[in-house]
């Protein structure tokens, strides 16, 4: 039975957690220390080039892992510009009362 693609990615980002927590254990070479101020610097700005190169190598991995992973599952990944595939049309913003083309909500009295 094949699985759907929520499961596949499911199973997919929890490998590549699991690996990413191993590979930040091997640059803290085993120093719990070390572990705890490389968790520590990892923040919502952290850029992919400020994280340790052993976590580096792990996500791109997991990378890999996860296109060859739904490509066996049988599903296709391609790029739209390649495949062909016209985009979605882009939802038309609605204009609500009181807008204008100047954005305002009426003339000032």
């Amino acid at each position: 039975m094949t699985k759907s693609a929520s499961e596949v990615m499911h199973d997919v980002i929890v490998a590549a957690v699991i690996d990413g927590l191993g590979a930040l254990r091997t640059a803290s070479k085993g120093v719990p220390n070390a572990l705890l101020r490389d968790l520590g610097a990892i923040h919502p700005n952290t850029t992919f080039q400020d994280l340790p190169a052993e976590l580096q190598a792990s996500i791109q991995t997991s990378v890999r892992a996860a296109f060859t992973r739904l490509q066996s599952e049988g599903y296709t990944v391609l790029n739209p510009k390649v495949a062909g595939v016209a985009p979605r049309p882009q939802p038309r913003p609605t204009g609500g009362p009181g807008r204008g083309p100047g954005g305002g909500g009426g003339r000032p009295g």
